[in-house]
Formats: structure tokens, C-alpha cells, sequence
């Protein structure tokens, strides 16, 4: 009687154990690459963009940042949103984007920002016009990406706190969110001295001062670096135009990640 009441009973839980959840398929990077691919090679992107495209490596850069569908991303000094809209089309419409700039730069930013979100691509990209010093609006949070490019020497120029910005971002990523920050190379050992006559930053400082809000250095990208750069010429835009030199300048790309305190 005893056995028959134990096979009753193990019959029962093996009945109502849950199935073992299959296995999770690993996506080929090769997907991701041809998805990349067909997010710069879109036919609807503006000319203007595509101008730019030979500088600024478009699909290298999304390979770097490491950008997929579903991702919470914000891009920090977005400017006139060239890589906001890159960021968008390839999170789609299951991801967010949050675009921020600092409401001292939209006096002159205000009809770009105005001209990008009539494309399509950034329908649902959220404006944040916040300061540096807060760089996040208080709705985003556990992103997955935060991205400053070729900003952060203009940031030093300002009376802001980048210590605080810097934690501010690592406080609104998930635990393995990743930061990215490129900007144009300074010759080694010039630090901050250089930010506003070449528009450049030596890139040690970054490595310096990010990692001091809880950040590790992850990666660092050679798809923007120029050897024959001599680094002694001004890589801002409206210069760069003007000398036929822009998006020729030695750039670096740092990514930083948050670390995952269950490891």
C-alpha cells in the first residue's frame, strides 16, 4: 500500500514539474553586422548624413557601440543628431533613444534639431533638453547605452561638474551598461589645454576621470584613428569644413562599462 501511495505521489510531481526552457539561441554577429550594414546603407537617410559618412564610419561605430534592437540608449550632446538617428534605426521600435542637449547650445542648435525630427527614424526618439551636470532626464533608467561623441572637450569648456555628469550617467545605466566617449585626439601630456583653441582633449584625461565614477575601461576602437594626424590643427566642424580637413582628424573611442556587482 505504502509503494503504491509513493508511485501516486511521484507520478503527481512528475507530472506538474515545468518542462526545462529550451536553450537561448545565440544570434551570429554576422547578422548583427548586415543589420548595421542596412541601417547606414537605408535609402531614406538625408544626403547631409550620408556627406558625413566617409569620417565618421558609421557602421564601424555602431559595431563598437555594440547597438541592438530593444536597447535603451541616450546620446549625450547630440547636437544636430546625426548619431542620434543612427542609434534609433537600429534599436527600432522596441528600443528608446533619449536625445539630449544642453539648453545653453539651442539657440543655434534649435532649427537642426527641428530639420532631424522630420525624418521618420526619429519618431519616437525622446528630446531631452537637460544640462550636462544632469545629462539624464528622471524617465530613464537600467539604459543600456550612453554615448557622448566628439563632446567632451566642449563639455570641459563649460562651468560643468564632470565628475558629477560622469556619475550621473554611470548611476543611470544597468549593472554591464556600456559608455562610450570619442572625441579628437590632443597630442599626449597637453591634458585639457588644447579644448578650446584645437578642439581636442588629450584623451588620458578621459581615462583619468571616467573610471573615477565606478567605471572600467572595456575596449578601446581604431576605426576613427589617423597616424598621419599631427594633431596640430582645429578639428572643430565649422574649422575642420573650411580646410578641407574634416572628419580626418585622429579620434579615439573609449568604452567604459558598468560593472556587474552578481559577478
Amino acid at each position: 500500500m505504502k509503494r503504491i501511495a509513493l508511485l501516486l505521489v511521484c507520478a503527481a510531481a512528475c507530472k506538474s514539474a515545468p518542462s526545462p526552457a529550451p536553450a537561448a539561441t545565440a544570434v551570429p554577429k554576422e547578422d548583427f553586422r548586415s543589420a548595421r550594414n542596412a541601417v547606414v546603407a537605408a535609402t531614406d537617410r538625408s544626403a547631409a548624413d550620408k556627406a558625413l559618412d566617409p569620417g565618421r564610419k558609421p557602421a564601424e561605430m555602431l559595431e563598437f557601440l555594440d547597438v541592438r534592437p530593444g536597447m535603451k540608449v541616450e546620446d549625450v550632446g547630440a547636437g544636430g543628431g546625426y548619431t542620434t538617428e543612427l542609434l534609433a534605426r537600429s534599436v527600432g521600435p522596441s528600443g528608446a533613444v533619449y536625445m539630449q542637449n544642453d539648453p545653453r547650445w539651442m539657440s543655434f542648435l534649435k532649427d537642426a534639431v527641428a530639420e532631424r525630427f522630420t525624418h521618420p527614424a526619429m519618431k519616437s526618439v525622446i528630446r531631452a533638453e537637460v544640462p550636462y551636470d544632469d545629462p539624464v532626464p528622471p524617465e530613464a533608467k537600467d539604459l543600456d547605452l550612453v554615448v557622448i561623441n566628439v563632446i567632451y572637450h566642449d563639455v570641459a569648456n563649460m562651468p560643468v561638474d564632470r565628475a558629477r555628469m560622469n556619475k550621473a550617467i554611470f548611476d543611470t545605466l544597468r549593472p554591464g551598461g556600456v559608455y562610450v566617449v570619442i572625441d579628437s585626439s590632443a597630442k599626449d601630456g597637453t591634458g585639457l589645454s588644447e579644448t578650446k583653441t584645437l578642439h581636442r582633449i588629450d584623451e588620458s584625461v578621459v581615462k583619468d576621470e571616467v573610471p573615477k565614477a565606478g567605471f572600467r575601461l572595456d575596449g578601446e576602437g581604431n576605426f576613427l584613428r589617423n597616424p598621419s594626424d599631427p594633431r596640430d590643427w582645429n578639428a572643430s566642424p565649422g574649422a575642420a569644413t573650411k580646410e578641407g580637413k574634416r572628419g580626418t582628424s585622429d579620434r579615439f573611442a573609449l568604452r567604459f562599462v558598468k560593472p556587474d556587482s552578481s559577478k
